[in-house]
């Protein structure tokens, strides 16, 4: 039996709970592809799994009795990589070995180990050509479900967006997938991300520890907000007549309150989960070697290190997104 080194997390709790060990290195089926992982990114969902602990509280049960109720089922996290080809399945001729590539493994995870199998209809899709395997690993989480939001909204050149949550993995590709669709950004996050978010194109910022955004007698077109415990109320109120409100993570009162939204005013709220579909990681590749985004990098940790990158996500202090890197 061949193995390789992964993360691995027996039971739910502190970042601790991460361990290197030897595991079995997994043998693609007919219709999959072996990746070999350059780089993982370590998100904000990666740390709810371990912890199992949402600020939305209202998929607990479910995701609880799908993830394993008194200890994890998929026991290496990880769901945004990338890597290069290293085997394929005999039915596979989307792929051929020594690809480079970057993705999201779903539900599976397993993209803090040294390989990982996949179906070769997973969101899969070329490397961008200019960027390196940890900031390519760093798009798809992000890259993704701002896309998603950000289309929903059909933004036009000049229209104001507010991205609430702006200096993490979603918010920093809502910065700038909105400023490529031409629109006029404000973000909202904590003092020191300031500079950053101006960097990546911001043109204007809330810091939230000093002041309220939907206080301000500021309206936008478009809000895409990531922040749960954000006011409903308030942000439909610092929209303009027939803005759109994107909720990134909402509460179930929020979806009731955004059917309502869009069914009797002229505002319209939007709640749909991204699909990550293949397309749409394509449009990034295509934006990256545009050079119209690119990954908000904050931090590079060796995969032995996933403790420390998991207490750095907790901590909101990161300035954009953290990346294990399993190369040596």
């Amino acid at each position: 039996m061949k193995l390789m080194k992964a993360i691995v997390y027996e039971k739910y709790g502190e970042p601790n709970v991460l361990q290197v060990k030897e595991v079995e290195k997994p043998t693609p089926k007919d219709d999959e592809v072996r990746v070999k992982i350059h780089a993982a990114e370590a998100t904000k969902a990666d740390c709810e799994l371990r912890s199992f602990n949402f600020p939305v509280k209202w998929f607990w049960l479910p995701l609880r009795l799908a993830m394993g109720w008194a200890k994890p089922k998929r026991q290496i996290l990880g769901g945004y990589f990338a890597g290069e080809i290293e085997a394929i399945g005999k039915d596979v001729t989307k792929f051929k070995v020594g690809d480079q590539v970057f993705g999201s493994s779903q539900l599976r995870l397993g993209a803090y180990g040294e390989y990982l199998c996949l179906p070769d209809t997973y969101t899969i899709v070329p490397k961008p050509d200019n960027i390196t395997f940890t900031e390519a690993a760093a798009v798809p989480l992000g890259g993704l479900n701002a896309l998603h939001f950000l289309r929903k909204a059909n933004i036009s050149p000049g229209e104001k967006v507010l991205v609430n949550g702006a200096g993490g993995s979603i918010g920093t590709f809502g910065v700038q997938i909105a400023k490529a669709m031409g629109a006029e950004v404000t973000a909202v996050d904590s003092t020191i991300k300031e500079k950053m978010l101006r960097q990546i194109g911001a043109d204007h910022f809330f810091d939230y520890t000093q002041e309220d955004f939907t206080q301000s007698s500021q309206t936008y077109d478009v809000i895409l907000d990531m922040v749960a415990k954000s006011s409903y109320t308030k942000c439909i109120q610092a929209l303009k007549p027939q803005g759109r409100y994107l909720l990134a993570n909402p509460r179930l009162s929020d979806m009731f309150r955004a059917l309502l939204t869009s069914k009797l005013t002229d505002k319209t709220a939007v709640f749909a989960f991204a699909g990550e579909t293949e397309e749409e990681l394509l449009a990034l590749k295509q934006m990256i070697e545009a050079g119209q985004i690119k990954a908000a990098v904050d931090q590079i940790y060796p995969l032995e290190q996933a403790p420390e990158a998991h207490q750095r996500v907790e901590t909101e202090q990161r300035l954009g997104i953290v990346v294990l890197s399993l190369k040596p």
